[in-house]
């Protein structure tokens, strides 16, 4: 991989990340776009550092937040930022534990299945213009809500499915406010990927080259960057009810990917 092209794949990241459009999806996309003929494994790698980009820019733009979580925890009080804090835990276990129990599987659908990232585009699409047209509520996410949202998260582990388009328009369907919404959908995968990375390294699963590491680096640095943007452009959008515009983008990428594959 060569300096340019990573560059490029993490300022796709940076920006599907938290846009309502599959970063996973995109970067297999991209790679197959691009040329790029890593085996699965190297290419999980690099998504990896990639996400765990991402989720330090969501680290930094929610920095007030994340700090009165952290300081609600130390008080021992059942106090609202304390409920957050186990509402994000709950959001987590549907994620876990498909992915401890169908590791193996969920790393077979990356590396180059241009066909189902093209079909879960087309229900990341769906899910969009469903909560596009849902109505705007002031609810909080409540505890029963942050499983079934952590459900979706766990569905949005395919290549093609957004994790940001599936958790928000679950909570949007679920009368949950839209802000809210994303907040809690930008918060609930920060963990998942700290803890996904320390279980890799610790594995020894995260291999690469030496040779690679200023390439790697320069697409943590354009995905982090990136992220920091899209972060609070998404945001705005969701607040002003715009998800039926990704809906179409989604729809348009997902039939150019199902006749990409089906042509090559």
């Amino acid at each position: 991989m060569d300096l340019l092209e990573a560059i490029i794949l993490g300022i796709i990241q940076g920006l599907t990340e938290f846009l309502p459009v599959s970063s996973s999806g995109h970067l297999e996309l991209a790679k197959a776009i691009l040329g790029n003929n890593s085996v699965p494994q190297e290419s999980l790698t690099f998504t990896v550092v990639l996400h765990f980009a991402t989720a330090l820019s969501t680290l930094v733009y929610f920095r007030a937040e994340v700090l009165q979580i952290f300081k609600g925890l130390f008080q021992f009080k059942w106090n609202e930022e304390t409920q957050f804090s186990v509402k994000i835990i709950l959001s987590m276990i549907p994620a876990v534990i498909i992915g401890l129990l169908f590791e193996e599987q969920l790393e077979s659908f990356f590396g180059g299945k241009i066909f189902l990232v093209g079909m879960m585009l087309l229900v990341t699409a769906l899910l969009l213009l469903l909560a596009d047209k849902a109505k705007s509520t002031d609810k909080n996410v409540s505890f029963t809500n942050s499983v079934i949202i952590g459900v979706s998260q766990a569905i949005a582990m395919l290549p093609g499915i957004s994790r940001s388009g599936a958790t928000i328009s679950t909570s949007v369907l679920l009368g949950i406010d839209r802000t809210k919404a994303a907040r809690f959908s930008f918060l609930m995968v920060v963990p998942l990927i700290f803890g996904k990375i320390a279980k890799d390294i610790l594995g020894g699963d995260l291999n690469f080259q030496s040779s690679e590491i200023v390439a790697i680096s320069a697409g943590f640095v354009a995905a982090f960057v990136s992220g920091l943007f899209a972060c609070s452009w998404m945001i705005a959008l969701v607040k002003k009810s715009k998800l039926s515009y990704f809906s179409i983008y989604c729809a348009v990428v997902g039939l150019i990917a199902i006749i990409y594959s089906l042509t090559n």
